[in-house]
């Protein structure tokens, strides 16, 4: 056993006295339709509904053994929930350093994890602001800076999912899929799997719009991303942490797996409807790509690790029409309607039973003998589009479809 590998068992041990381990369960749903024997390791029923509380936990608990007593963190999320929860456990003070554009729910959850023990600080429209600060007020405080991935014990404390999963398996899985932002769980799951059960393969999991590791083993180095898509604000980092990539820099690129933000959605919404399993966008990516390794998991134990259910159901609606657009159950087109009498009611004959008008605006009338119309339609046949495009094209209405033009449905949806 490696010293990693120990100190990773302390951690995991050291954490009953602040939560019991989280399930581990087989997933029937999921087996059945992937003919696998497919496990959920379910880190969105931690304490504070994500595995961040265990970095946090580890770090933390090895610093007040050390004298600090003081800390902060920039976060505005899982990690600032995991580091207010263990402040609070352990009596210590923290300042949780958090962007202006926090949503309010995030800030109120903080806070009652935290209460007396910890400050927030709502600090910089961006979080480059928001770190910069965090990071003045270590130097000027002398308090500790717990970052939520880049750091040896952080990573050391994540590693206790792999202890647990290990614990309870009569041996070692054929695959672990864990997503990856900044690196920190799945750095530490490999480092303790590369010592105890170095047969498990493993495939990693980012969402498309912040793909920092692919770019970091591209050039061999972390390197910041240009832009990143904050959907997936759980997993979307735009730059690996440095100690992370250190461990996954020997990783093939093609075992890491880019997760489409809408096809997230229509995961969140299939295991929120199926199962009744509440995910974060970060805690359906391993879920998520279950589809693109279906060939590969027939007959095997597949472990799929789900880091968060920190859900904010104000969002639903937004998950939801996503989802909706990816599995193309609805649709949005602008149509060239005739300005004729009958015209509107010629186009409705042409629905189906089973298609619903979402959105019907005149855009304007653009010419005498046509008006621009913005139409949505949801269905629940995807063959009823094909149906419905055929008609209008064979009665001379002209239409064009813009549900993946991003451009357009910014402006117009």
């Amino acid at each position: 056993m490696t010293q990693f590998a120990h100190d990773a068992r302390s951690a995991a041990a050291a954490m009953r006295a602040l939560f019991p381990a989280t399930p581990f369960q087989k997933n029937a749903y999921l087996s059945e339709r992937y003919k696998a024997e497919i496990w959920l390791k379910r880190e969105d029923l931690s304490p504070v509904r994500s595995y961040k509380i265990r970095g946090a936990y580890n770090a933390l608990r090895k610093q007040v053994a050390d004298g600090q007593t003081q800390f902060a963190c920039a976060s505005a999320g899982n990690h600032a929930q995991g580091v207010a929860f263990v402040c609070a456990h352990l009596g210590v003070k923290g300042v949780i350093f958090m962007p202006v554009t926090t949503p309010r729910q995030k800030i109120d959850k903080t806070r009652a994890f935290g209460g007396d023990a910890i400050e927030i600080r709502l600090v910089g429209d961006y979080f480059d602001d928001t770190l910069s600060a965090a990071q003045a007020y270590c130097a000027e405080a002398g308090a500790h800076f717990l970052s939520p991935f880049d750091d040896d014990d952080v990573m050391e404390g994540q590693a206790s999912v792999a202890v647990e999963m290990l614990s309870e398996l009569a041996s070692p899985p054929d695959l672990v899929i864990l997503p990856v932002g900044g690196g920190g769980l799945s750095s530490g799951m490999k480092r303790y799997f590369d010592s105890e059960a170095p047969e498990t393969a493993f495939r990693l999991v980012e969402p498309t719009g912040g793909m920092s590791l692919t770019a970091a083993l591209r050039d061999g180095r972390p390197v910041t991303l240009p832009e990143v898509d904050n959907f997936v604000d759980g997993a979307a980092v735009a730059r690996i942490g440095e100690k992370p990539f250190s461990v996954l820099r020997n990783i093939p690129s093609h075992y890491v797996l880019a997760a489409p933000e809408d096809r997230i959605c229509a995961t969140m919404i299939k295991m929120l409807n199926v199962e009744g399993v509440v995910l974060e966008p970060a805690g359906a990516l391993a879920i998520d790509v279950l589809d693109d390794l279906k060939d590969q998991i027939e007959g095997r134990r597949v472990v799929c690790v789900t880091s968060g259910g920190n859900f904010d159901f104000e969002r639903l609606p937004e998950v939801k029409e996503r989802a909706l657009r990816f599995t193309g159950l609805k649709k949005y087109f602008i149509l060239r309607m005739p300005q004729r009498p009958g015209a509107l009611k010629e186009f409705l004959s042409f629905l189906g039973p089973d298609d619903d008008i979402a959105r019907f605006e005149y855009l304007k009338k653009s010419a005498r003998n046509f008006g621009s119309v913005l139409i949505g339609i949801e269905t629940k046949n995807t063959g009823s589009f094909e149906a419905l495009f055929t008609k209008l094209e064979n009665a001379g209405f002209p239409y064009r479809d813009i549900t993946n033009d991003q451009v357009l449905a910014e402006f117009l949806i």
